[in-house]
């Protein structure tokens, strides 16, 4: 560069650097320009000579470097990852911008330097190979980056000197010259690439244009350049989009230039606010961020439906997107304010300037409709609109002060919207984290975040423990306002109380509690009062004392009038008064409340609630509600019982008294199974499972063997009772579920709760199986409804699958094959045993063989053991039946071997001569020579275990499979009655058939012992083949390579006429089903334990089905063909 730094300073050249100065400038510039990219990855782009520059034109340069590039590999080191690739990416953008600036007084105006440059790279830009066109177009944009970036810089407006004035000038005269130079990038470059079949370099063109008429707006900012950003919104990669809308940021921030974006933004508006929806969640986010930038230009341009379709995405469970949403909601709603406002004196209350905001964030609140999600809207906002939300001084004032005169006081909706709303903003504030649902988790709070978050929790403290009272005196009545009311002293800092001499405020607190707790029968306001003393009740705190004293007495009362009014009531007999049975039920309803959350052993409620239920089983007249609180009652009092001998401090006598109360607890839930009330069988079924699964052996797991006298194991009666509840009340349909809840199933909210609560009653029970509670034989009658209620089920039924699966492979596998047995059996019992294989109910069962067959996975060894115990009882199964009509016919349930052949592909080859030996021990003489259709399952079975190594992945179905047939029809619903679990099946039992099985024959081998074949070659020895008189039944052959059955062979007569149905059947295997990969996973993160939830529409209106796919990059918008 020494030669330029002297051309630029007037120092008079040699001779000889004269006449050679365009070529030395040529060959510097190529040199610096490639022979740098070059030296860094010779293998990528080729190397580019002195002597081509000289003797070659572009073009030949071009195809030489096009012959000499490495096609083979696919990176170069633009798109290479490391720290030092994305270094040199900059220093190569780094060095264009200099020799930019080093050429920029004469030189680039030569007319021989940039027209080469320019011609070179717009040849290489229009190159197949990728590394070509990416490098060059970057180089191009940045050049013409470059040379726009001098040209606004040193105008004569910014000149510091004489000398930058003069060459300002000079820029002015050349003005010409750089736009014919940006043009020509931008036509030869741009206008081609930036419809790239590469994401990236449609990326690079896009940004850099957007730079372009952001810095030189007065050459490209026009409606001609603008059109190919609004083109490439409609791109289909989220990159591009992306880069759309950051380059229009970039343009909408500058106000001046607004008004040459009016009609951009009345031909593209509807495409931005569409991209709102984007699926692509940060471009989601950028195009609300542009609307907001739209929106503070100019009010107008947005019509009230753009806005209201980014309003509901402050309701989004993606933070980013809803935070955007919420800029642009305050911007709209909330920023605007009279300048009458600023200049009067700061007024406090409902005089303040945030009153006519809390206000207007109410109104939206319950137009909006979503009248459970405030958490989301508060948080949407919080970071915005903070100073609005935290001004709690104001939200009192409006629901305690009386209106000013002319203002319209709150309506009751209003009021619960704006008190929701307020403890929202509470538990943000002390909480410091979304709300659940929306982020990953808690994050660590810097430190001013943490002084922020106690600040707050002192002010909102000191303001509602003194407004707290009154606001309860004043809504005591109102069931929903008290409900939120009473969860703010949960996030109280309590020192307070004492500090700032606040104990009268807190006796205040107490007695309204009391008063509301003796108004109120709603399990949700109960609830709450429990929780607020739960959380005043704190041990380190000195208001604990005072607390513990008003709760005693609280619960001293209730507890007298509970046992004072049961006992009249039982001495009524089978016709008690309605008014006593009301009073009985609310008093239980507060106890039940509190024991929740209190230790209310000292009051002995178990005799009392075990006497209120042994009534209502002996005369059958007890009111639901009763019986349904009655055993939550007791259920708390042997969990708060378990929790004080755990502890270790109680006597051995408390042990004793919890193991009688438990077990007579559970036989009394037991009988409560067969009540008529369904909802009293749910909660007995409910406390069941959790009993069980507390009292089951791994109670005394993690060093806590002295809980060994309160394990219980279910009798199997029990579990018989429990599975059987399982089959009648979750195995149902949606129609026969409505018709049992006299038609409030019609609302579709209602559906999806009903469907909520029998997935928990489905979770509760599968529980118990993978915890080894009850036999894991009941998962039979689980998993066979598997296909049937897929929709509904099969990702529980999946889990337990796989978690049976880790437990005991073997086991699980006998499951798997009872299940199909028992489908089978029911098939039978309704079809007959001469059934038409091609029905819809034997290929449903099929079906499901498969989808099991799925779930083993890939690894054969693991799972070597199971798959072969399964086809041993699926081979028994299938001979156990003799046909009544002699042995020329088939055992009736010989075509079950056509099902249990879609488990041979996971047998290994040597299994599958072992598993085709222990088949023959039950063939004879005259099932190996029969040819009818009636035993084709046999046969096709036999193929199956005598295919060779390369049909192990193949699963063998036969043509008429449940292709074309709907799995899940209701016209084939199994049979759900009840069932007596088998007496003494235990996997004792188990393992000693399998020994028997593996010991029925010495030199039979299982295949956990069958030791390697022995290999002698490198060369498979090709398979004798069998003559039709061999018998079959003979001893093993000595060959290691049994003969697959040859269907299309002629002349044996072995099916002479199905060849087509065969090859169908081997085709089928390959049909490519998406549902098919998912089989094959075992996901083990999923967690089948399903709260219920109280808000209804947080399944399905808080997912983010606002990002619909399917509106974005539609060519048909566009109008014209992008690629």
């Amino acid at each position: 560069m020494n030669w330029l730094v002297q051309h630029k300073l007037g120092t008079p050249l040699s001779p000889e650097l004269s006449i050679n100065l365009y070529s030395c400038q040529f060959c510097y510039l190529m040199l610096l320009l490639f022979k740098t990219y070059q030296t860094l990855s010779v293998m990528f782009i080729g190397v580019v000579t002195g002597e081509m520059f000289r003797n070659m034109q572009n073009s030949e340069i071009i195809r030489k470097m096009t012959e000499e590039f490495d096609e083979d590999s696919g990176d170069y080191p633009l798109t290479m990852a490391g720290p030092q690739w994305k270094k040199f990416k900059s220093s190569f953008c780094e060095f264009i911008g200099v020799l930019v600036r080093q050429c920029q007084y004469s030189i680039i105006y030569d007319e021989y330097m940039m027209d080469t440059v320019i011609s070179l790279l717009t040849g290489l830009s229009d190159s197949q190979v990728r590394a070509f066109r990416h490098t060059s177009t970057l180089a191009g944009q940045y050049l013409c980056c470059f040379v726009n970036l001098n040209f606004v810089l040193i105008s004569p407006n910014t000149a510091n000197d004489y000398n930058e004035l003069l060459f300002s000038l000079q820029l002015q005269e050349n003005q010409d010259e750089i736009e014919n130079m940006m043009n020509a990038i931008f036509k030869g470059v741009f206008v081609h690439r930036y419809r790239d079949a590469i994401a990236e370099i449609r990326a690079i063109c896009i940004e850099e244009i957007g730079v372009w008429m952001k810095m030189y707006s007065d050459a490209f900012l026009n409606d001609s350049y603008l059109k190919y950003v609004g083109w490439t919104m409609h791109d289909k990669q989220g990159e591009v989009r992306l880069k759309c809308l950051t380059a229009l940021q970039g343009l909408y921030h500058n106000r001046e230039l607004n008004a040459k974006l009016e009609l951009f933004t009345s031909r593209f508006k509807d495409r931005i606010v569409s991209m709102t929806l984007d699926k692509e969640y940060d471009v989601a986010v950028q195009a609300i961020k542009l609307l907001t930038l739209v929106l503070h230009s100019s009010d107008e341009v947005l019509t009230a439906e753009d806005c209201e379709s980014v309003y509901h995405l402050v309701y989004s469970a993606h933070r980013p997107v809803a935070v955007a949403a919420g800029e642009f909601l305050f911007k709209k709603l909330f920023s605007h304010r009279d300048p009458e406002d600023d200049s009067m004196p700061k007024r406090r209350g409902r005089q303040s300037v945030n009153a006519n905001l809390i206000k207007t964030a109410v109104f939206f609140f319950l137009e909006s409709e979503l009248h459970e999600h405030a958490a989301y809207l508060v948080d949407s906002m919080w970071d915005c609109a903070a100073e609005i939300l935290k001004d709690w001084e104001c939200m009192i004032s409006l629901l305690l002060d009386e209106p000013l005169p002319g203002e319209e006081a709150l309506t009751d909706r209003q009021e619960t919207a704006l008190i929701e709303i307020m403890l929202c903003t509470i538990r943000q504030a002390a909480e410091c984290h979304p709300p659940v649902g929306r982020g990953t988790g808690k994050r660590v709070l810097t430190a001013k975040e943490k002084k922020t978050q106690l600040d707050d929790r002192t002010r909102m403290t000191e303001l509602f423990a003194i407004a707290l009272p009154a606001l309860l005196a004043k809504y005591s009545v109102d069931a929903e306002k008290v409900t939120n009311l009473l969860q703010l002293p949960q996030f109280f800092d309590l020192e307070i109380y004492t500090t700032g001499r606040l104990e009268k405020h807190l006796d205040s607190l107490l007695r309204q509690i009391r008063e509301i707790v003796e108004k109120h029968t709603d399990t949700d306001v109960l609830e709450a009062c429990s929780k607020t003393y739960h959380a005043l009740c704190n041990e380190e705190f000195t208001i604990f004392n005072r607390v513990d004293i008003a709760r005693s007495q609280l619960l001293d009362e209730q507890v007298d009038k509970f046992n004072r009014l049961l006992e009249d009531f039982l001495q009524e007999g089978e016709d008690p008064d309605e008014d006593d049975a009301y009073q009985v039920l609310s008093t239980l309803k507060r106890i039940t409340a509190f024991h929740n959350a209190h230790d209310l052993s000292k009051w002995d409620l178990f005799t009392s609630n075990y006497k209120l239920l042994n009534t209502g089983i002996e005369n059958g007249d007890m009111p639901e509600q009763i019986v349904i609180h009655a055993l939550q009652c007791t259920h708390y009092v042997i969990l708060w019982s378990l929790a004080k001998v755990s502890e270790g401090t109680s006597k051995k006598e408390d042990m004793l008294t919890l193991r009688k109360q438990m077990r007579a607890f559970c036989l009394m839930c037991q009988r409560y199974l067969t009540s008529v009330n369904t909802a009293v069988k749910e909660q007995a079924f409910t406390i069941l499972c959790d009993l069980l699964l507390i009292f089951s052996h791994q109670i005394i797991s993690g060093g806590r063997e002295a809980l060994e006298p309160l394990v219980y194991t279910p009798e199997a009666s029990l579990q018989s009772d429990l599975l059987n509840f399982i089959l009648d009340h979750v195995f149902i349909d949606q129609d026969e579920d409505s018709n049992s809840t006299d038609g409030q199933q019609d609302d579709e909210a209602s559906k999806i709760e009903a469907l909520h609560k029998r997935r928990n009653l489905l979770a509760a029970y599968c529980k118990l199986i993978i915890y080894n509670v009850v036999e894991m034989n009941t998962g039979a009658d689980i998993f066979k409804q598997y296909m049937r209620y897929y929709n509904d089920y099969g990702d529980i039924i999946k889990e337990t699958m796989s978690k049976t699966r880790q437990i005991d492979k073997i086991q699980c596998a006998k499951t798997l094959i009872l299940s199909l047995q028992q489908l089978f059996n029911e098939m039978l019992s309704d079809l007959g045993p001469s059934f038409d294989r091609s029905s819809s109910a034997f290929c449903g069962i099929k079906e499901l063989a498969r989808r099991f067959s799925l779930t083993f996975g890939l690894d054969q060894l693991k799972t070597r053991e199971a798959i072969a115990m399964l086809h041993k009882d699926g081979i028994e199964f299938a001979f156990k039946e003799p046909n009544p009509q002699g042995e020329g016919h088939p055992p009736l349930n010989l075509a079950f071997l056509d099902i249990l052949s879609e488990f041979s592909s996971k047998l290994m080859r040597q299994d599958k001569r072992t598993v085709h030996m222990y088949l023959e021990r039950f063939m004879t003489f005259q099932m190996a020579l029969q040819r009818e259709d009636c035993w084709l399952p046999l046969i096709s079975y036999r193929n199956s275990l005598q295919a060779g190594g390369d049909d192990d992945t193949m699963s063998v179905v036969s043509g008429i499979s449940s292709r074309g047939s709907s799995v899940r029809s209701k016209k084939a619903k199994p049979a759900t009655g009840k069932r007596k679990l088998p007496e003494g099946k235990t996997k004792e039992s188990s393992s000693s058939s399998t020994e028997v099985w593996m010991n029925r024959e010495q030199s039979m081998q299982t295949p956990i012992m069958m030791p390697s074949p022995h290999l002698t070659s490198t060369i498979m020895r090709e398979p004798k083949r069998l003559r039709p008189e061999e018998s079959y039944m003979g001893t093993p052959q000595p060959q290691h390579h049994q003969t697959p059955m040859d269907y299309n062979r002629r002349g044996t007569g072995l099916m002479e006429d199905d060849e087509e149905p065969i090859v169908e059947d081997v085709m089928m295997s390959s049909e490519g089903r998406i549902e098919d990969l998912n089989e094959g996973m075992d996901f083990d993160t999923m967690d089948i334990d399903l709260p219920p939830s109280k808000n209804r529409r947080e399944r399905s209106e808080l997912k983010p089905d606002f990002f619909d796919p399917a509106s974005i990059m539609d060519e048909s918008v566009l109008g014209v063909p992008m690629f």
